[in-house]
């Protein structure tokens, strides 16, 4: 395969494995660094493209993979959610400042969520997975897909429901 082949086949999902490595490590740098590596890795296994019927799922189950043997190398020992993507020039600084605290607390209640349910949540809800991808991308079975993107969704939802009922009796 050609390097301009590759390159069309591999663009549409460099976005989706950047943002997965963003969820995963510890900064953009780190997520970058991943994604060039995996993107490494997938023209050195090229050969390999035709076993393989969704490349996509292919790709995000190797970032994800990638990422996980970093953290389990120690190179990053924490995992947290960085989310930017809610600038807006023309916000009130007051709104700009409550929508950084909510993203924070947010990023504090994904990141407290157990591995499994955190990375169904983040294919699923952030990077808009269907059911079958996730389940090539974590080999985990349907139920257990389902399962744990429910307890994700209602343990984030308690948790801003309590912050949010707690704000309101404490003022």
């Amino acid at each position: 395969m050609k390097q301009q082949a590759f390159l069309e086949r591999i663009n549409p999902v460099k976005d989706k494995m950047y943002r997965l490595a963003l969820r995963l490590l510890v900064s953009k740098e780190a997520a970058e660094d991943a994604t060039q590596d995996v993107i490494l890795k997938l023209w050195n296994q090229q050969d390999k493209f035709k076993d393989y019927t969704n490349l996509e799922a292919f790709a995000m189950t190797v970032t994800k993979n990638y990422c996980l043997d970093e953290l389990k190398a120690k190179k990053n020992n924490n995992l947290r959610i960085v989310h930017q993507n809610y600038e807006n020039k023309s916000i009130s600084p007051q709104r700009g400042l409550e929508l950084k605290d909510e993203m924070n607390w947010i990023q504090e209640i994904v990141t407290d969520l157990p591995k499994q349910q955190r990375i169904v949540f983040q294919l699923r809800d952030i990077e808009q997975l269907d059911f079958e991808e996730i389940e090539e991308v974590t080999k985990m079975k349907s139920t257990a897909v389902r399962v744990a993107l429910s307890r994700a969704r209602k343990k984030i939802r308690e948790r801003l429901t309590n912050k949010h009922d707690y704000g309101i009796t404490k003022n």
